[in-house]
């Protein structure tokens, strides 16, 4: 008997691809459309195209509605995160509370076996690792999926090149223009700027203190929800000469903290809300701060739910708030919340 799979189909190149593999390797395929938030017109023109892919595959393509449980768990993390001066991941959010988390549950409902999207990462139901093209890796942002879907989850693009995958959907007639679609990038909910999205729920500009780490008031800034650790424009410094980074932000007084790029300098730091796929209290691994950087050697302690993370070599403009991803070699093994 054939093995059910629910596909994440978004209507674009990487899901399709993902659902035609799938059916080629013998599964029982159906796909599942998930409206996330309320853009205009966004969800009838992606649900028809993953109509599309259903017709010519011959499978069922569900519509799930998860704009409720998308606004709880994702979008008011991320518009409160910025009020607490916090720099958010929406996208880890969204990977283990809606698509590995509502998305399974969904799966129960139908009966499929397992889960699949178009992520570039592999999972041999035990860790996930880091996918064969490194430019297109996704592994960082499912650091927080719970330890217990593993087993379900199927990635079929992790062995793949973005090339080659759009190369293979140009190929097949019917999907010809999926090949040429401008990617998806960015946060989902974001149209333009993050200041955009907070503005509709906030007065984001309000003018406060510029200080230093010495508390000295030295120049101005437009509000604190306008900046993020590490940034450089936006704000001005008395008699400045050398440039000014953001190295802490004060949603309480309205202040940033600035200071020249050397005080961005960081040798460790502590996680919270940690998610591992392996029992570990100690350990030495690589670590991620961000998703577009290089990991970094480091040791880990746990203790009474908080790591303390300490760095070989230094990193600069950690964020509270962002991601920290684990890794052995390319198996990722857990990651947290940087506090």
């Amino acid at each position: 008997m054939k093995k059910k799979v629910l596909v994440g189909m978004s209507g674009g190149v990487d899901s399709t691809v993902t659902s035609i593999l799938l059916q080629k390797e013998g599964y029982e395929v159906e796909g599942v459309y998930m409206k996330l938030h309320q853009k205009p017109g966004y969800h009838e023109e992606n649900f028809a195209k993953a109509q599309r892919v259903g017709e010519y595959l011959g499978v069922k393509v569900h519509f799930l509605d998860l704009s409720e449980e998308f606004d709880k768990q994702v979008y008011n993390y991320f518009v409160d995160s910025y009020k607490q001066g916090l720099t958010p991941n929406p996208c880890v959010m969204c990977n283990r509370t809606i698509k590995f988390g509502k998305m399974v549950e969904f799966a129960d409902s139908i009966g499929a076996d397992h889960v699949a999207t178009g992520h570039y990462i592999k999972c041999d139901g035990e860790f996930i690792y880091a996918a064969d093209d490194p430019n297109k890796d996704q592994s960082y942002f499912l650091c927080e999926v719970k330890k217990e879907v593993l087993p379900r989850l199927l990635f079929p693009l992790g062995t793949w090149v973005k090339k080659d995958v759009k190369a293979y959907a140009a190929n097949i007639e019917v999907l010809k223009d999926f090949a040429t679609q401008r990617e998806s990038s960015e946060i989902c909910f974001v149209e333009n700027t993050y200041d955009e999205v907070l503005a509709k729920h906030m007065d984001i500009d309000m003018p406060g203190e510029t200080v230093d780490t010495e508390g000295n008031v030295v120049g101005t800034h437009k509000g604190y929800m306008h900046y993020t650790i590490g940034k450089r424009r936006g704000f001005f410094v008395d008699g400045a000469h050398d440039p000014h980074f953001v190295l802490d932000i004060k949603p309480e007084t309205n202040q940033i903290v600035v200071g020249t790029k050397e005080k961005l300098e960081e040798h460790e730091f502590e996680v919270k809300q940690i998610n591992l796929f392996k029992d570990l209290t100690e350990f030495d691994c690589m670590v991620k701060v961000r998703y577009r950087t290089t990991a970094v050697p480091c040791h880990v302690s746990i203790n009474d739910g908080k790591a303390r993370v300490t760095l070989e070599e230094p990193v600069f403009g950690l964020a509270k708030g962002q991601i920290a991803a684990f890794y052995e070699a390319d198996k990722l093994i857990g990651g947290g919340v940087i506090c």
